[in-house]
């Protein structure tokens, strides 16, 4: 691809289009730019575009988002999934030879995405392959050009800011050894230069933003080179910072402050950044830093102190909150809370003010519901003012229970009396003092359960009975919509501690409120109900029955799928997880419901299917579309034919569509299907028509396809192998196999291809190939062998020993090479066999070793007869012993869940799951097997075979003699 003037023209066209929000207008050009990222020059092409001043600015940004997702998918995936490298040599030079540059000269937009790139880029090529890059970025300190500087700074902020969460390592230590080597002097120079910089331009508001943006980011970088170990430098020089640190804390600087009450300015970014690291300090070099500590517990309380509740102040309060919660946690700093004045002042200055309900809070609860649920109770609240406070109360609670309980106490009272006098004008009072409640009361919780734990200082069951279920009470659901969400998700919160019998009686209180028109109060009481239907008693059984729920079904049922179309909860994931819920406590009850359900769940899948946004409510759709099948088709196999007739137009729409999104769902679901018609009927010619384009390269490069594409390759190998053979596919089969084999991630999948192939498919037609299958697992085992490709190997030879015979197999593997079966035995066998684990491979691999032991001549004879023992005593190991954890030597492979770049993922839907098949169910007891086969061959054999069984270790012999007694066999 040329860098030339038609070729900007036509890329910059395709990315205007991409913006186009017309599927029909976008899906083309995003599939057009997908199609050219692999050409060379495609990278410099985009970098050329974004330069080019007399672009569009929404052209030039679109382009610098193309690339820095061109780099995130592709810069990396040769490491990454042991695959191609995409990006070729000339264009990795160019791009690292453009870059920096153009980054720091580019507006606020592209320098962003560039800074991205750049940081993408650094995790894998810094330093070893772009050893220029810190020097290039070092002396632009030295320009005095704060635009050029802050962009510096932002990048190497991208660069280091995984310093903050990677795992310790070597090789991580010693690239941060060569940053701080390069890096911390001229920080540290660059903070001090920049501070005199504010005090020369004191009163000049705009050099005093720019200034105070990179002072900002200078923390940033700071908290980044700071977070794996306190490094030696920074160390020494602790005074220089701690003294900036506190120095910018308490300044005045009037000409910053902002009338803006809802964003955030750069004085109060600064400080939130600045008590971020305190905070880390404080939590991981406690003893260093002790000496600071009283300093700043008073400078961040006065700054508390006078931060308005303003949300722009938000981020602040909440990291000097968090910084006062780890002081607090320490026993030494005790004495700072210790005195009861102290502690009232804390909780009627900083802790009450920050859990009140704002009016910000309001707004964000009616105008988007989405975000405040998302912040309230899926716990991303954590930079909230309420969380921050909360956690303050539970620092104090470790030191100072009944005190801070008594305080507390005593306000508690004072709200809810506030409330009492006049709800419709005080709810805001009760909503602080529910709040309170859960904070007090919480000492341990888990996702699964809710609060586990709480202080028996507060009395929880009275508090429900006399202020939460009065509220849910109401008749009407509408009324103070704030106090009903509040007492829902009191409810889910405490649901473990306040046992079945209050939790049950809510449940027709709640199903009530989804009837609510607060887009918050319908998802909480859906959110509550699918929490208390997974709730399980002592006896490990759910506490709510399919009888329990019955009575309530018909209520819910409407309830819920009103829920779903009340305008901003269309596609609301609480409510989509709700309904496969009730539907599965339901199961058989659920029946006489589905002519109803069906049809509305099909019609979501049509609309959602245009313009999918929201995966996990895809996904729970998904998963209650597949549970309706297969609780239909329990009831009624043959009623697979009606869903297959609903949903085939939607399914022909997202693969014609290439929906990327649902295309590893809609494979799940025709798996599901076809497995339901397993032994039943005739696969319909439909499902024919459409398997030649499974077969189709360009579906199995998507990582998200392949696990559910090879399943539903396999239904098809079992129900339609004869078809396969008449159309001729085998060769287009078994290229997808040679593709799987090849790749470190999925040669799991193609072994499960290939053991359907030799369980299901023509044995005479798949013979013709069988020796280049052999060859081909030869190939990978001697170029790239993993411990994964070694164990399922080993299960495959051991299915085909137990399926087409012994002496097969080392005809077969003797063909390919002469002498080579000895080797297999000797290299693979013995010593890998016990890494084998699963129960059904496990049994594969006796059932294959016994028949190789026992029904073959050849391992009686030389030079096998020296395994014969030793291949004896591994499937005795199998038995008796764990599986053999270790990896097999000089395999670094790691199984990478997420590939960079957006791509479909494979969700594995969990009501849609094949059940495992048993390839060998004439074996039952495979001990017994073990036995009687060698008492056969003994009895053949005698004084030989019990020479060779007597070489064994002596545990050894005594399990088998365990086996013998137990099946009632003697091995003569």
């Amino acid at each position: 691809m040329e860098i030339n003037e038609n070729n900007f023209e036509r890329l910059a066209s395709y990315l205007q289009q991409t913006l186009n929000p017309d599927p029909e207008v976008r899906r083309p050009a995003e599939r057009f730019i997908e199609s050219i990222e692999v050409s060379q020059n495609y990278p410099l092409l985009c970098l050329h575009l974004i330069d080019r001043p007399q672009v569009d600015m929404t052209i030039r940004v679109a382009a610098a988002i193309a690339f820095k997702n061109f780099i995130k998918r592709n810069w990396g995936f040769h490491l990454d999934n042991d695959g191609p490298n995409k990006v070729s040599e000339s264009d990795r030079t160019g791009i690292k030879g453009l870059i920096v540059p153009m980054m720091l000269k580019s507006p606020a937009a592209i320098q962003k995405q560039l800074s991205d790139a750049v940081s993408i880029i650094g995790k894998y090529d810094f330093p070893t392959k772009w050893p220029e890059l810190m020097d290039e970025m070092i002396e632009k300190f030295a320009t005095g050009d704060f635009h050029i500087i802050n962009g510096v700074l932002q990048t190497a902020h991208s660069l280091f800011k995984r310093y903050r969460y990677e795992f310790k390592s070597q090789e991580l230590w010693e690239e941060i050894k060569y940053v701080l080597d390069k890096m911390a002097k001229p920080l540290t120079d660059l903070l001090q230069a920049t501070l005199g910089l504010a005090e020369a331009h004191a009163g000049n508001k705009e050099a005093l933003s720019v200034i105070y943006n990179s002072l900002v980011l200078v923390c940033k970088v700071f908290f980044s080179l700071n977070s794996q170990d306190l490094p030696e430098f920074f160390e020494d020089n602790m005074e220089t910072w701690m003294k900036a640190f506190h120095g910018l804390l308490t300044v005045d600087v009037p000409c910053l402050k902002t009338d803006d009450d809802e964003d955030a300015g750069v004085l109060e970014h600064l400080r939130s950044q600045i008590c971020e690291n305190l905070c880390m300090y404080a939590l991981k070099y406690d003893e260093e830093f002790s000496p600071y500590m009283p300093q700043f517990v008073t400078a961040v309380w006065e700054l508390l102190v006078k931060s308005h509740i303003h949300t722009k102040y938000d981020a602040l309060v909440s990291n000097a909150l968090r910084f006062l919660s780890t002081v607090a946690e320490r026993t030494h700093y005790r004495h700072l809370f210790e005195d009861p004045n102290v502690l009232a002042s804390i909780c009627e200055k900083v802790i009450i003010p920050n859990m009140d309900f704002r009016v910000s809070d309001e707004e964000l609860f009616e105008d988007n519901p989405e975000e405040y649920i998302r912040r309230d109770i899926e716990g991303s609240d954590v930079e909230t003012r309420r969380r921050a406070a909360c956690d303050l109360v539970k620092s104090l609670l470790q030191k100072f229970e009944a005190k801070i309980v008594e305080i507390f106490g005593q306000y508690l009272q004072v709200l809810l009396a506030k409330y009492a006098e006049n709800p419709a004008a005080n709810w805001k009072a009760k909503d602080t003092a529910i709040y309170l409640v859960t904070s007090m009361a919480s000492k341990g919780q888990t996702q699964k359960l809710g609060v586990t734990q709480t202080s028996e200082l507060v009395p929880l069951p009275q508090f429900t009975q006399q202020q939460i279920i009065p509220e849910l009470e109401r008749a009407d659901v509408n009324q103070l919509p704030v106090l009903k969400a509040d007492a829902l998700k009191f409810i889910m919160t405490f649901r473990t501690i306040l046992g079945p019998q209050i939790i049950v009686a809510t449940m027709p209180l709640v199903s009530k409120h989804l009837g609510a028109a607060s887009v918050v109060v319908h998802t909480y009481a859906a959110c509550a109900i699918d929490k208390i239907l997974t709730m399980r008693g002592p006896d490990k059984q759910p506490i709510v029955t399919k009888e329990i729920l019955s009575p309530l079904s018909a209520e819910l049922i409407a309830g819920l799928f009103a829920a779903i179309t009340v305008q901003g909860s269309n596609e609301n994931e609480y409510i989509m997880k709700c309904i496969m819920r009730v539907l599965n406590t339901l199961q058989e009850a659920s029946l006489p419901f589905m002519i109803v359900v069906l049809p509305r769940l099909t019609d979501i899948l049509s609309t959602v299917a245009k313009n999918p946004s929201k995966p996990h409510f895809n996904h729970y759709l998904f998963e209650t579309l597949s549970l309706s099948v297969k609780l239909v088709c329990k009831a009624d196999p043959n009623a697979v034919s009606s869903f297959e007739e609903a949903l085939f137009p939607v399914f022909q729409g997202i693969l014609q569509q290439d929906v990327l999104e649902f295309m590893p769902y809609v494979f799940q679901m025709l798996s599901l299907f076809l497995e339901i018609r397993e032994g039943k009927s005739n696969i319909p010619d439909t499902y024919l028509a459409l398997f030649p384009c499974l077969l189709t390269p360009a579906l199995w490069e998507r990582p998200g396809n392949v696990t559910p594409l090879i399943r539903l390759l396999c239904a098809f190998v079992r129900q339609a192998s004869a078809q396969i053979s008449a159309d001729d596919k085998l060769n287009g089969v078994l290229g997808v196999f040679q593709k799987m084999i090849a790749s470190k991630n999925n040669d799991h999948e193609g072994f499960y291809l290939l053991q359907n192939l030799l369980l299901y498919y023509p044995a005479e037609e798949l013979g013709r190939s069988m020796r280049q299958i052999f060859s081909l697992l030869f190939q990978r085992l001697s170029s790239s062998k993993t411990t994964k490709f070694v164990r399922s190997f080993i299960v495959f030879l051991c299915l085909y020993t137990a399926r087409v015979g012994p002496q097969a197999l080392i005809q077969m593997i003797e063909s390919i090479q002469a002498q080579m079966f000895g080797m297999v035995v000797e290299r693979v066998f013995i010593p890998d066999i016990n890494k084998v684990s699963g129960e059904l491979e496990q049994k594969i691999v006796s059932v294959g070793i016994t028949k190789l032991l026992c029904e073959c001549p050849e391992m009686l004879a030389e030079p096998y007869v020296l395994f014969w023992p030793q291949l004896l005593q591994t499937v005795v190991q199998i038995f008796e012993l764990p599986p053999d954890e270790s990896a097999i030597d000089g395999d670094n492979f790691i199984e990478i869940e997420d590939v960079p770049g957006y791509q479909a993922a494979y969700s594995q839907l969990n009501f849609a799951q094949s059940k495992p098949v048993d390839p060998l169910p004439d074996v039952g007891n495979v001990r017994q097997h073990l036995v009687q086969n060698l008492g056969k061959l003994a009895q053949a054999n005698g004084g030989k075979v019990r020479t060779l069984i007597a070489a064994l270790p002596a545990d050894h012999q005594e399990a088998l003699q365990k086996y013998c007694a137990q099946s009632g066999v003697q091995i003569a």
